[in-house]
């Protein structure tokens, strides 16, 4: 686990913010709590770079995925390398998504 101080993303805010996320308990309350929270670019910012992460860990080039999530070759370059270099957090949800559709 890292330590808190050589990440200046952690702090008592955002834990805040992330233990409000985690109290959610389905779908909708999501839905609520986040169109309360962000604007409807930045949701569809997020949900793009999270397809766009699932591409690239399914092996779609660059070409394929500009297509599919529609999201520029730089925002996709930095997803890359939040998967290669960075903390796995794509890894980790992803990973999850797919075996709970597995569970289906």
């Amino acid at each position: 686990m890292p330590m808190q101080d050589k990440n200046p993303r952690r702090n008592a805010l955002t834990d805040a913010l992330f233990d409000a996320i985690l109290s959610l308990q389905d779908r909708e309350e999501c839905y609520q709590f986040f169109d309360d929270l962000c604007t409807v670019k930045e949701i569809a910012d997020m949900s793009q770079r999270l397809e766009a992460a699932k591409l690239l860990l399914a092996g779609k080039t660059y070409e394929q995925i500009v297509k599919s999530a529609e999201i520029s070759t730089a925002t996709i370059s930095r997803i890359n390398r939040c998967i290669q270099y960075g903390s796995g957090g794509y890894q980790i949800v992803i990973d999850r998504m797919a075996q709970k559709q597995g569970d289906k």
